[in-house]
């Protein structure tokens, strides 16, 4: 199956706030009962079926009110984990920097991915394969 550029562009627009959200993890490590935040997706699988399935007869089931210009596909959450890692809140160092390096890695991948479909577009209008 396909990606579609909109996929793509939301993923990176997840991975731009999942960065942000795990700088300022990382920022606040050493402030006293800081809860670390997290980005998750919402309603994920009911939105892309929506995209992906299409209603070709009228006695196939709807999917009503999904739509996925509501809004952002992703929110950020306060984790509700009540230990404290560090001996001052629940930020564990050794995970935010490691999830940090994985989102850097799956930006950089996403972003290709665009620039390599706007590429292809541009060689489709300069006459190319």
């Amino acid at each position: 199956m396909a990606v579609s550029i909109k996929n793509l562009e939301n993923f990176a627009s997840y991975l731009v706030t999942k960065n942000q959200v795990l700088s300022k993890n990382i920022a606040n490590i050493g402030t006293e009962n800081y809860k670390r935040e997290d980005v998750v997706f919402k309603d994920l699988l009911n939105q892309n079926s929506n995209e992906v399935l299409g209603k070709t007869d009228s006695k196939h089931i709807s999917l009503n009110g999904i739509n996925s210009s509501d809004g952002p596909l992703f929110e950020i959450i306060k984790d509700p984990e009540e230990s404290s890692i560090s001996g001052i809140n629940n930020v564990d160092i050794d995970k935010e920097m490691s999830e940090l390096a994985e989102t850097t890695l799956m930006y950089r991948f996403t972003t290709r991915k665009i620039g390599d479909y706007f590429k292809s577009i541009q060689g489709v209008i300069k006459g190319g394969a």
